[in-house]
């Protein structure tokens, strides 16, 4: 069951990542189906179009009518109809095979190895000599990829296999080639500064420490925290004897880190399929808009306006196979038992921790990898520890009113954190709707709430505030006026960086939309003119609005005095975001073509900016920073989130060898 809520969760991911045509990735259908088509001239006007699919096996691709609440149907966009030709009759397809589908509760219909589409189409114009068609389609297997094809089909010729491309313009040619630069000292590309290695491992560490306490705040919800001494008990006065007890608690405790972590695995597999599909996560519009969503719902549910819980039937299921199984296999029914029945508390925990690995930057399936571990070893440790020394159980506090307490707190927790997601959204689609201090202000109002909730005032307990809440309180209330700082502008607030808008993105006027006011270029041509006639070295920025890591590595390390005065003073920024989906003048719109002959529409900053990093530089990761002269030469390798001291090294680095040339 958990595999089709992952295919239901990675359909709808991939569907919205296509519908935005976010940056580069590999054409991975293009491994699973193969596309041919077929022309039959039958008389002076009417023309017989036949789109043929050869299917590897094990895959299915979907017919162009799907039930209500089905999968995404195959979709034929016929460009300029109307004009020169229409369409003689509706669109015939091959035979389907029909099929229940668990996923999506519906009859569903496909195709399984091959599939024709064929439609007539009759001439108004006889002088149009070929016609336009693009598919919208769906090819899966356990997992779903969505795809558009391309089909430019050259008209009064009979039969024959047509290619798939399109003929590309004089002007698309031109500009595929200035996007591509004749770089030199190519060759430093290859190599990384050693601080990056370090930096990915203290991230790493970063990410399990989140992970551990993710899982201790889980241990002391209602969900949890009962379980301790009722499992560690059936261990130790159930067994036959104390050590077959401690035995089992500790493969119980390993059992859980075990099932915690395999839920990370599924993200490994869609990395596999696209190394970009979850690093997208925190630069997809309408993804992050779902994800705004989706934690109000686990905030509605820590408040306790709904249950969030798996079907009762699950955890009966697996206690019945626990108790008639017995054994190590037993052990293991008991703690993917404890994982069910606990849901309701851990899964917008987990939700929580697989939001904060999104942002993070490098490989999100690593990522959310560690933090899993973290979390699994920090929910199983009080299992084995209390099994081992069964005195401690009696330091425990009582299970009590103060669970609540704790899921109140999660909730205003999971709120900020969901419009952490909504901000990302605005950032990149320009909307305006969530300038910083407007996000410092909602954060500022969840301050206050949690302050108020603590102190009572909103359920006014009959029992007077316990003395372990008023610390709390106090921090509510020192985060809340920080929040107020940020607003008048009185503060940087460094120590938050990458979570609250840029500081150029305010409702006040500022000096310059470029990260503290500086000087930058947000098109390369224009930066590369203005570097040439002040003949300084680049500094080559490809950034994200919604990247974390660039925030902070802007907030934090170019706030450095020198390091800020060595890029205002001898270096020419310029800044490429790569996500920024707002769309490129009509004129300056074209199709991309790729050294293997793959094609992609350029049609947004980001898209453009995006391809331009990847055929260039052969990254795809932000922040990613480069020097280079104004002659387009590598001043030294590329870095990526560092610290203050490696990046005011390699800026000297790169002046140095600029001005030894």
């Amino acid at each position: 069951m958990f595999k089709n809520f992952v295919v239901t969760i990675y359909a709808l991911c991939s569907g919205l990542l296509y519908a935005q045509d976010f940056g580069f990735s590999a054409d991975r259908s293009s491994e699973v189906i193969q596309w041919e088509t077929e022309v039959v001239q039958e008389n002076d006007s009417t023309y017989i179009i036949r789109f043929l699919a050869q299917i590897s096996p094990d895959w299915h691709l979907y017919c162009t009518h799907s039930p209500k609440g089905g999968s995404q149907p195959a979709l034929f966009e016929f460009d300029g109809l109307g004009g020169g030709y229409e369409l003689l009759g509706g669109l015939q397809e091959s035979e389907t095979v029909k099929e229940y589908s668990e996923v999506f509760g519906v009859t569903e219909e496909f195709f399984e190895l091959e599939a024709t589409f064929t439609q007539k189409i009759v001439l108004k114009d006889s002088t149009l000599e070929k016609l336009v068609v693009n598919i919208d389609y769906q090819v899966c297997k356990e997992l779903c990829i969505a795809q558009v094809q391309r089909f430019v089909i050259p008209l009064g010729k009979l039969g024959g296999a047509l290619g798939l491309e399109n003929e590309l313009s004089s002007s698309d040619l031109e500009k595929t080639a200035a996007l591509i630069l004749p770089l030199k000292n190519k060759n430093l590309l290859d190599n990384g500064l050693e601080s990056n290695g370090s930096s990915k491992a203290s991230l790493l560490w970063t990410i399990f420490g989140l992970g551990l306490l993710g899982g201790g705040i889980a241990l002391l919800t209602p969900c949890v925290f009962p379980m301790i001494p009722l499992t560690v008990s059936f261990f130790t006065n159930g067994a036959e004897n104390r050590k077959k007890g401690v035995s089992q608690a500790l493969w119980y405790g390993f059992f859980i880190v075990l099932i915690y972590v395999l839920l990370s695995v599924p993200f490994h597999l869609f990395n596999s399929l696209d190394a970009q599909i979850l690093n997208t996560i925190a630069t997809n519009i309408w993804l992050n808009v779902f994800f705004f969503f989706i934690f109000i719902f686990f905030a509605g549910s820590f408040f306790g306006f709904y249950e969030l819980n798996l079907p009762a039937s699950w955890s009966n299921k697996m206690d019945d196979k626990a108790t008639k199984m017995g054994g190590i296999l037993g052990v293991f029914f008991m703690a993917l038992t404890l994982a069910l029945v606990s849901f309701s508390c851990t899964g917008p925990i987990l939700g929580g921790l697989l939001g904060s690995t999104s942002l993070a930057s490098g490989d999100v399936a690593t990522n959310l990898t560690v933090g899993m571990l973290g979390f699994g070893v920090a929910l199983a440790f009080p299992f084995a520890l209390f099994a081992l020394f069964p005195g401690m159980l009696a330091s425990l506090p009582k299970s009590g009113g103060w669970m609540i307490t704790v899921k109140v707190f999660l909730g205003f927790l999971e709120l900020g954190l969901a419009f952490k997601f909504l901000s990302n959204a605005d950032l990149v689609a320009h909307w305006g709707l969530l300038k910083r201090e407007v996000f410092l202000g909602i954060w500022l109002l969840l301050s206050i709430g949690l302050a108020a909730y603590l102190l009572g005032i909103f359920d006014r307990p009959k029992k007077s505030i316990h003395w372990s809440r008023y610390p709390w309180v106090a921090a509510s209330i020192v985060f809340g006026s920080f929040m107020l700082l940020g607003i008048l502008q009185k503060t940087p607030l460094n120590w938050l960086s990458g979570f609250p808008p840029p500081s150029f993105y305010s409702l006040y006027p500022q000096e310059s939309d470029c990260p503290l006011g500086l000087d930058c270029y947000k098109d390369f041509e224009t930066g590369l003119q203005i570097a040439s006639s002040q003949n300084k070295p680049i500094l080559l920025d490809f950034t994200g609005w919604a990247c974390v890591n660039c925030r902070r590595m802007e907030e934090n390390v170019w706030s450095d005095p020198t390091v800020f005065n060595l890029i205002k003073n001898e270096f020419v920024l310029i800044s490429l975001y790569v996500d920024d989906r707002a769309p490129l003048p009509a004129a300056d719109q074209f199709i991309f073509e790729y050294t293997s002959g793959r094609q992609k529409s350029i049609k947004t900053i980001g898209q453009k900016w995006g391809t331009f990093q990847t055929v260039n530089f052969n990254a795809a990761s932000q922040p990613y920073y480069l020097m280079m002269s104004p002659d387009l030469e590598i001043l030294a390798p590329a870095i990526q989130y560092t610290d203050v001291n490696t990046y005011e090294q390699w800026l000297s680095l790169g002046i140095q060898t600029f001005k030894a040339q």
